[in-house]
């Protein structure tokens, strides 16, 4: 009896693991077909992914990785090798010169129409002028702004009346400044589109225009880049101040009451001022110009252009290339030639700059008129 019933339990607990075995391996198998359905589905997905993908990652790839046909920019690399001479068959940069046509685009005068196309105002109405615009030189050195709507086109008669030498040279300042910094931000301009195309794959016809007329305006011939990116740059407003302020005698110079002249250019074209002192048979004057502002554009194209100044450009593109910042204190010493004293010349310059703290306007800019143009300078 006893057995009986044991070998019937015997019996069931058998029959119970073949089921659920019997189950473990269903389950199993469903198990094996629902991982082969997702791979399947992940596959199929990936796929279908990759079909829509691929025109996009074609794209990529051709843009970052393909090899392809560009015009590499070599005028750094040409403009380094001829600083260190490093290269015989590499042609000096600031060689190829015609000056010709530089001053097309300047309003010179003829010494019988000097002075005769605007109204000069006095020094009292000046000063009140600068006064209702609450322009000073004090703010501009704390804001670095300076307002360029403010321009005169000649100086005012009084200038040699005025007996405060401080207030004398401030007023100057005052009217000069922002034409320098006016011009300066041209060419500051002009060197950022100059890049912007030198950079370029391609150029456009009116890119090649610009700079066709660029080449004409620094008297670079034989299309050499090099040479214009080292010509098209500015002058520290410091130095240029300096000059002015040596050339006119602070603003009281018969060149400078009469012609405009703020920087004592000469030329030989028949138009402008003799100096007094001159011998009967020179024929040299001293340029005159329609309004001071020409005057300040004539100077900055005449030191960008001319053989004279071709050591101070290299020394310009120096700085630039290491700190980006000018040194008027240092390039001073390479305008020797722009008059016949030399080096006691450059000595002056660098006196004129640091007694009157000069340097301090080396940094203003203009005083942006749209967020287009604060964003352009």
């Amino acid at each position: 009896m006893i057995k009986n019933i044991r070998s019937n339990r015997i019996f069931k607990n058998t029959e119970i693991q073949k089921i659920i075995r019997s189950k473990r391996i269903l389950s199993k198998d469903k198990k094996n077909d629902y991982k082969k359905f997702y791979l399947f589905s992940l596959a199929s997905f990936i796929l279908i992914l990759s079909f829509f993908s691929l025109p996009s990652i074609s794209s990529y790839l051709s843009d970052n990785f393909a090899k392809k046909e560009t015009i590499i920019n070599i005028s750094k690399k040409k403009f380094e090798l001829a600083l260190n001479d490093s290269k015989d068959d590499i042609k000096n940069i600031d060689e190829n010169t015609n000056l010709n046509s530089i001053y097309d685009d300047i309003d010179v005068f003829s010494s019988n129409d000097l002075n005769t196309n605007t109204s000069r105002l006095s020094a009292s109405t000046i000063e009140q002028l600068f006064k209702d615009t609450d322009y000073s030189l004090k703010k501009v050195k704390k804001t670095k702004l300076v307002n360029i709507g403010i321009n005169l086109d000649h100086l005012p008669k009084e200038m040699k009346n005025i007996e405060n030498t401080k207030k004398r040279k401030n007023l100057f300042i005052q009217i000069v400044l922002p034409l320098i910094i006016e011009e300066n931000t041209k060419i500051k301009l002009d060197r950022k589109k100059l890049f912007v195309i030198l950079n370029k794959n391609n150029n456009s016809k009116s890119d090649i225009e610009w700079l066709n007329k660029k080449f004409k305006q620094y008297g670079v011939s034989k299309d050499d880049l090099p040479t214009l990116k080292t010509r098209m740059d500015e002058i520290p407003v410091s130095l240029a101040i300096a000059q002015a302020a040596k050339e006119t005698g602070w603003g009281t110079s018969r060149f400078a009451q009469k012609g405009n002249a703020l920087f004592g250019q000469w030329t030989w074209s028949g138009d402008g001022i003799k100096p007094a002192g001159a011998e009967s048979n020179s024929t040299h004057k001293v340029a005159s110009f329609k309004v001071l502002k020409a005057s300040v554009k004539a100077y900055l194209r005449n030191l960008n252009t001319h053989s004279s100044y071709k050591k101070f450009r290299k020394e310009r593109a120096i700085q630039r290339d290491n700190d980006k910042k000018l040194n008027s204190l240092e390039l001073v010493k390479y305008l020797d030639k722009y008059a016949e004293t030399g080096i006691e010349y450059t000595k002056i310059l660098s006196k004129i700059i640091k007694q009157n703290s000069l340097i301090e306007f080396d940094d203003v800019k203009i005083l942006p008129t749209s967020a287009k143009l604060k964003n352009l300078i």
